[in-house]
């Protein structure tokens, strides 16, 4: 009994005497901290940051983003990311770095509990669709390929359901002069790449026009020849592959001599090796065959936009916040800025897993629309 007593003495002796510091305590969760301070956010934001975010929270320049309003969660959340080299402004990252936790909650707070700049701002956001926008920058291309991209000449493609990233890579190559028709050099030079992404949407989204079978060439006899072709262009001439063409009722004439072109103009090696080997009998069967399929829209940028926009307003519009996600709102935000931040998460130049992968496929006409979108409605 002594020993025990003796160990146990010796035991809280040794552990008063002991250097090691006691556990700090646990940090509490976001939720449990002291709330922000909007006055004291106020005089920091007087300080620091309305030079560029006005003195009621709203923008002074297109680009830079209306926080007044936003909800809390949000700004708290993009200081963090700026203060720990997630985003990549230089300014806001100097700022954010020397920011205590209680200024950054109390800026956060004073933000958060300003009234909308929807109410102070006019709207800065036209809203005009891809398709829309594509349809009117069409206009020089329906001289060949028809006002909904059904060519009626022969040896001129339809456009009409192409793929729409094959048309984008089509317009940037004759715009540099890569291709050979000298008119379009022209016409593609007087678009700017959002307007080509737009023309391609437009035709895209048009239905194709079944052709009759060519007088010349055999469809049967090209359809076993074709097997060689499917791997890219689908089994029936519909690509499953955006970047590369659908030839299912395309024009013979230009079908024949787009593949006899491989043979020495057009540089693409594996598509030469394709076709090595095959006679002009061949290649007009082949054709024949692609013009008797059936082709489909391959877009539907009518609603892509409205489309995408129901998607966002899933979580952007939500009345309440969605517990753990922080999500800004996006109603009478500034458009430029709308529309840079979409980029970003496009191009993964911001931190968003979700973001990144919704915003993915996204071309800049598509990014406009939306931003455009909600910049002109009303903040809440």
């Amino acid at each position: 009994m002594k020993r025990m007593l003796l160990g146990i003495l010796c035991a809280l002796a040794l552990a008063g005497c002991s250097k090691e510091e006691p556990p700090k305590p646990a940090a509490k969760p976001a939720a449990e901290r002291a709330p922000g301070d909007p006055k004291a956010g106020k005089t920091f934001a007087d300080g620091e940051c309305r030079t560029c975010h006005g003195a009621d929270g709203g923008s002074v320049a297109p680009g830079v983003p209306h926080l007044a309003g936003q909800r809390e969660s949000y700004l708290l959340a993009a200081l963090h990311a700026y203060k720990e080299n997630k985003r990549s402004h230089a300014a806001l990252k100097v700022i954010a770095e020397h920011m205590s936790e209680a200024e950054i909650r109390n800026v956060s707070a004073y933000y958060a509990s300003l009234p909308p700049v929807g109410l102070l701002h006019a709207p800065n956001g036209t809203q005009v669709s891809p398709y829309e926008r594509g349809k009117a920058r069409s206009v020089t291309c329906a001289k060949c390929h028809g006002a909904d991209g059904n060519s009626t000449l022969p040896g001129v493609p339809s456009l009409a359901g192409q793929q729409a990233r094959y048309l984008i890579i089509a317009l940037h190559e004759y715009a540099r002069a890569e291709r050979k028709i000298a008119a379009a050099h022209t016409e593609m030079r007087s678009l700017t790449p959002t307007d080509m992404e737009a023309v391609a949407l437009y035709f895209a989204s048009q239905a194709p026009m079944p052709r009759p079978a060519p007088t010349t060439g055999d469809p049967a006899a090209g359809g076993a020849l074709s097997a060689v072709c499917s791997g890219c262009h689908g089994a029936h001439g519909v690509s499953a592959d955006s970047s590369t063409p659908n030839l299912a009722g395309q024009d013979f004439s230009y079908l024949v001599e787009a593949i006899k072109a491989y043979r020495t103009t057009r540089k693409r090696e594996k598509m030469r090796l394709y076709i090595t080997g095959l006679g002009d009998t061949d290649i007009r069967n082949i054709a024949a065959f692609y013009t008797v399929q059936k082709s489909r829209p391959a877009e539907r940028a009518q609603t892509m936009v409205r489309d995408l926009i129901d998607r966002c307003d899933r979580c952007h519009s939500a009345q309440e916040e969605i517990p753990g996600m922080p999500v800004p709102k996006l109603a009478g935000q500034d458009r430029d800025y709308l529309i840079m931040a979409l980029r970003a998460y496009r191009d993964d130049r911001r931190e968003s897993t979700t973001m990144h992968k919704m915003s993915l496929p996204y071309g800049d006409s598509v990014i406009e629309g939306i931003a455009a979108h909600y910049a002109g409605q009303p903040a809440k």
